[in-house]
Order: structure tokens, then C-alpha cells, then sequence
């Protein structure tokens, strides 16, 4: 049986070739999914094959996805289909001083921000990029509020494809705009929030016949699920006791816990972890879900500072409660406060994230003082972006600058502003003193 897509709704389930250009299931508006053929080799032989990539130059070997490409064999000519900036490869981090914080006695880092354009996104969007290519695609688009823009810019651009971005306008920071308007995207600033621009694009994609590379591409999920299999892989195949990730639009729990089930079901490893998603209270329509069980309600105007996961509709939740659910994981929200000072907790621990990223330090101290994640658990919390992402962020904090959405001062509990001093060795030795 080939690699096809397939429903993700259980009441429908119908399927499709890879080769056609969807997002949704025709037949009931689901989400998609791709699935594939159990791999020929067993979990052993692919996890010898996997570990001896490591030591090879080939393109492919040196990615920290398609090393693993067993496992999402969507490719028909890997070779030429493929657009890699040799991303994954991203470390696991101790960082005792954020442990402490967090009410762990240990806790580690997955720091996606190593990657080429600082954020996890990469891991998805060389699968995106690489389907573009494979389907024939000329113009590829996304809607972002930072981190997917910078990425899909880098990709389309070593792909050879053209990139065209929509971002709210004012509500991106400079530093993942750089990024965007150095690879060369046509980017457009649309005077509406994230989900609305969403709908736009969707229209506009299918209209002019350009490949959409937001989330809701089966794709991308592919590629990010490439975070999970490669944790497993540098912790001998050890699972967990809990994944913690930061929530906006979704895709990333959904393509973690993909991952993790299907690893578990071929035999990779032998239990699966807890998952824990926080969001922003500001933008929390999951967490009011999972609270309330009742009908999904979105946030028409979600605010958060944390831009990478200011999404108030996000499209994912079906396969995200599907991935909490089955790991018997939980949903968190945290303030603007608390993801601020976990931040500064994590920079102080000499590794350092954008804002979202903290929401999961935030949330693993929440967690561990409601009794939910034990003091001495083994615990993975991905962090998503680069501390360089949003530096207006951190200057304004540190300083005692930095005010939430509705205008409101934020502390700066763990503040370090800069010192002014005189051109006097005197008494800057006396200071240092």
C-alpha cells in the first residue's frame, strides 16, 4: 500500500493520493493526515541505521529530519525532491536553575531555536518545501506571526520556489520580519488578526493556484514530528514521564504526539509520554475546552505578548485532543507575568527563548504546585524559538519597560538592566567592588 492521505475525522476516513493539492478532507471538511506502509526494517535495524547517519556527510544523513525518513516516506526522489538547510540536529539542555523554578528536580531542554532560521517551524517546512517541489509548485504562501514566515521564506528560497507572506499588520516582531524580507518573501501586511488572514489566504491559495504551508498542511506535520523521534534517538530511545510544549496554532503537539504513537506502535519505544500543551491566557481557547468539555468556542481577539502563540482559532485542536487524550496529558494556561519571569529564569540559566517558548517553564511551575507533574519527574519541555526572535521583548523587560497587552506594567522580578557608569576606573571598581 503506497503513502496517501487520509481523513482525520473517524467517522469519515476517506482517502486520497498524496499527488493532490488538499488541506481538508472534500468529503467532510476534516483535517488531514498522511498515512504510510509499516517500514520494511524493523525498529532495531532503523535505529542502527538512524544513529550511524550521524557520521555521514551525505545532505540527507545531516538533516535531523530526513535522517529519520523511514518514517515519513512521502518522497518519491528524495535526492532531488528534497530542500534541506541540514535542520533538526538540536540539543537537549540541562538547566538546573529553571528546574528549581519549575518545582522539578531536573529538568531538559529540546531548544528547536538551534535550528537554521531559529524555530521549530524548520522542521516542518522542509517537508512543506519538499512536497511543493515533488507536487510541481511554483508559488508557495503561509500567514504568520513570525517564526512560519522567516522559515518558509529560507525554504522556498533554497527550494527555488516563490514565497509570498501574510503577517497582521503590527503584530510581528522585527526580528522574525528580518528574516522574512532578507530571503526575499513578497510580504504582505493584511489589517486583521491571524485566523482572519487564515480564511483569506485560503481562498487566494486556491484561486491563483499557490501551495499553503501554514499548519494545516499534513506536511508540515510530517516533518515536525522529526522533534520527537530525534529526542528519542538522543535519549537511547528512554521515554519520558512528560513532553511540555508552548500551544497556539497546535501543529506542533499534534505532529509530536503523531510521532510518538506511531513510534510506539513500530516498536521504537515502549510506553508513551504525557503531553502537556500551555497557552497564553490571552489566547487559551484549548485550555477553555479541555476545562469545559463542551463546544470549541475560538478567542476573536486573542492578545498575548508571546506573538508565536497569539492564535485564537487554532485549526489543530482536533488532532491536539486526540494527542492529550491518548498520552493522558493536560492543558495549562499562564500570564503575561509568569511567562516573562520564566523566561528571564531560563536566560538566566544561560540558554535563553522567545517569549512562547516560556510558556512551558511557566507551565511545568504550575503543574508541579497543583501536584499534577511529580517533583522527580522526567521531564522534556520543548522550547520553540530563539532568544533573538523578539529582543524588544527582553530589553523592555529588564529594564521594567515592558507592559502586557492592556497597557498593565509588568514586573521585573528577575530584572538586569544595564549600568550607566563614568570614564572613571575608580569608581567602576568601586562599583564592581
Amino acid at each position: 500500500m503506497p503513502a496517501e492521505l487520509i481523513c482525520f475525522e473517524p467517522s469519515c476516513r476517506a482517502t486520497y493520493p498524496l499527488n493532490e493539492v488538499i488541506y481538508n478532507c472534500p468529503k467532510c471538511g476534516g483535517l488531514l493526515e498522511v498515512k504510510y506502509p509499516a517500514p520494511t526494517q524493523s525498529a532495531a535495524e532503523l535505529k542502527k541505521i538512524f544513529r550511524e547517519r550521524r557520521m555521514s556527510n551525505a545532505k540527507l544523513d545531516q538533516s535531523g529530519v530526513w535522517r529519520y525518513r523511514e518514517l515519513f516516506n512521502f518522497a518519491d526522489d528524495p535526492e532531488t525532491q528534497v530542500v534541506t538547510l541540514r535542520e533538526g540536529n538540536t540539543p537537549l539542555l540541562e538547566a538546573p536553575r529553571a528546574a528549581k523554578y519549575g518545582g522539578l528536580d531536573k529538568v531538559v531542554f529540546k531548544h528547536q531555536g538551534f535550528n537554521p532560521t531559529g524555530s521549530f517551524k524548520d522542521n516542518g517546512m522542509t517537508c512543506g518545501a519538499t512536497q511543493a517541489r515533488r507536487l510541481g509548485m511554483k508559488r508557495v504562501a503561509c500567514v504568520s506571526t513570525g517564526n512560519t514566515s522567516a522559515s518558509m521564506a529560507a525554504y522556498a528560497a533554497a527550494g527555488g520556489l516563490d514565497p509570498i507572506i501574510f503577517i497582521p499588520h503590527g503584530n510581528i516582531s522585527y526580528g522574525k520580519l528580518a528574516q522574512a524580507l532578507e530571503y526575499g518573501a513578497k510580504t504582505l501586511q493584511v489589517e486583521a488578526n491571524f485566523d482572519q488572514i487564515l480564511a483569506l489566504v485560503r481562498v487566494l491559495s486556491e484561486k491563483m493556484g499557490i501551495y499553503l504551508l501554514n499548519s494545516i498542511n499534513p506536511f508540515r506535520i510530517e516533518g515536525q514530528k522529526s522533534i520527537a523521534i530525534e529526542m528519542m534517538d538522543q535519549r537511547d530511545w528512554q521515554v519520558p514521564d512528560w513532553i511540555v510544549l508552548p500551544g497556539g496554532n497546535l501543529g506542533n503537539v499534534s505532529a509530536l504526539g503523531k510521532g510518538l504513537r506511531e513510534m510506539h506502535e513500530q516498536g521504537f519505544i515502549d510506553k508513551l509520554p504525557k503531553l502537556a500543551v500551555v497557552q497564553a491566557e490571552g489566547a487559551a481557547p484549548f485550555y477553555s475546552y479541555m476545562k469545559d468539555q463542551s463546544a470549541f468556542v475560538a478567542v476573536h481577539h486573542p492578545e498575548t505578548l508571546a506573538t508565536a502563540i497569539k492564535i485564537g482559532d487554532p485549526v489543530s485542536w482536533p488532532k491536539a485532543l486526540l494527542e492529550i487524550t491518548t498520552s493522558g496529558g493536560v492543558v495549562e494556561r499562564v500570564t503575561e507575568q509568569e511567562i516573562a519571569d520564566a523566561k528571564a529564569v531560563i536566560g538566566a540559566s544561560g540558554i535563553g527563548c522567545e517569549p512562547a517558548s516560556a510558556a512551558t517553564l511557566a507551565g511545568i511551575k504550575k503543574l508541579t504546585a497543583a501536584g499534577v507533574i511529580a517533583h522527580d519527574a522526567d521531564v522534556v519541555a520543548v522550547l520553540t524559538g530563539n532568544v533573538l526572535k523578539d529582543p524588544d521583548y527582553i530589553y523592555k523587560y529588564h529594564t521594567g519597560q515592558l507592559d502586557d497587552p492592556h497597557g498593565k506594567r509588568l514586573t521585573s522580578s528577575f530584572g538586569n538592566a544595564p549600568i550607566v557608569v563614568p570614564n572613571d576606573p575608580e569608581k567602576i571598581a568601586a562599583l564592581l567592588g
